[in-house]
């Protein structure tokens, strides 16, 4: 049994694992409405796989018993100054996101919860690539200055 300390943490993780998708969902859009396919092509990746992060946890918990309550979620922005700002964002949310694994897993040591611990291992795997993913694009984006046509190909490869 996973404790409600525990379960509650992971229950708002959910939320926040559905929003990334949302906010790449939107940088997306926004991506394509600026005739950017392959960097929307990206985030439209991005998105999936959040929403594959979402699942993981609401699998887990469902495997220990725990209520589940989707939680709101709030609406994504969905204007950017330039695809570098979206990158710039990207890269500072799954910061932010990375900040919100370490305090569930630090959350799971204290309340001594090994299984909850294994399945978070694989998250802070997952963010220190997160990270370095988003950190990646925005920088080639700063290198590439307008002209982004050969990196968006590239993206669209993803």
């Amino acid at each position: 049994m996973i404790s409600t300390r525990l379960g509650d943490a992971l229950n708002e993780q959910v939320k926040w694992e559905l929003y990334s998708a949302y906010l790449y969902l939107s940088m997306a859009a926004y991506l394509e409405a600026n005739r950017l396919r392959g960097f929307a092509h990206w985030m439209r990746k991005q998105a999936e796989e959040e929403k594959t992060h979402a699942m993981k946890i609401f699998d887990h918990l469902a495997s220990r018993d725990y209520r589940i309550r989707l939680l709101p979620i709030d609406a994504p922005p969905s204007d950017w100054a330039s695809p570098e700002e979206v990158f710039a964002e990207t890269y500072n949310h799954e910061q932010r996101v990375t900040g919100l694994i370490n305090n569930l897993m630090r959350i799971a040591e204290e309340e001594n919860d090994r299984d909850a611990q294994e399945m978070l291992r694989w998250f802070v795997k997952e963010q220190v690539e997160e990270e370095e993913s988003a950190e990646s694009v925005l920088e080639k984006t700063r290198a590439a200055g307008g002209d982004l046509q050969t990196l968006d190909r590239e993206l669209g490869n993803r």
